[in-house]
């Protein structure tokens, strides 16, 4: 019998538009939460898992800019003890406002850093019988991870790739010739149908991109 296709519940911070997703299969089942932000996100998804009485098993940060940190203490309190995976190169970030970037917008913001995982480039996380695999798409941060499954379609990328522009590359840790190569490497080879889940914007496709993004095309 053929399993239902995973769904993502998005959640959007009024601030920056920032796109937090609840990803899973099933109602009761379990489920990743993806990039909790800004407030009123944690108290959404908090509703929206209780509702669906959805079983967290992960706190998932493509990267931790504070726009996609924010709700990760109320969320992992008010959901029960669960892990936090981020790929390394970003873990000081967790506890340093202005490398964060939350001081730029007089958030300063600090999170929790316990049962801390990292996020390697070609790893496999497994969910509901499903699995995901880590691919790096640093540049716009120093540890930018997107996480695909070919299985079902889709790629959720964070701030590396948005639709028909990328992730900012003008911070003191972006490096932007890193965020075009990944993305040609990691992201233009998937095939053209594939979802593109976002951390700000709507969703879009490979293919779609890989035509008519100007970025990728003309480089940053």
């Amino acid at each position: 019998m053929n399993q239902p296709a995973f769904q993502a519940h998005v959640t959007n911070d009024p601030m920056f538009a920032e796109n937090a997703y609840t990803l899973y299969r099933r109602d009761g089942g379990a489920c990743w939460i993806i990039d909790p932000g800004l407030p009123p996100q944690a108290e959404q998804i908090i509703a929206f898992v209780r509702r669906k009485n959805l079983k967290p098993q992960a706190v998932l940060l493509t990267h931790a800019h504070g726009d996609h940190i924010a709700g990760v203490d109320e969320v992992r309190s008010a959901l029960g003890p669960m892990p936090l995976y981020l790929a390394e190169p970003e873990w000081p970030m967790l506890g340093d406002p202005k490398e964060n970037l939350s001081v730029n917008f007089d958030m300063p913001l600090t999170v929790g850093s316990d049962d801390l995982h990292d996020l390697v480039e070609g790893d496999t996380l497994e969910l509901d019988g499903s699995n995901w695999r880590v691919l790096d798409t640093s540049g716009h941060s120093p540890g930018g991870r997107s996480l695909h499954c070919a299985e079902q379609g889709m790629v959720f990328v964070g701030d590396a790739l948005f639709a028909g522009s990328v992730g900012r590359v003008d911070f003191h840790h972006s490096d932007g010739d890193r965020l075009i190569e990944n993305l040609h490497t990691r992201l233009m080879t998937l095939p053209d149908e594939t979802r593109v889940l976002s951390g700000h914007g709507p969703e879009t496709t490979i293919g779609r991109e890989r035509v008519s993004n100007f970025y990728l095309i003309h480089g940053v």
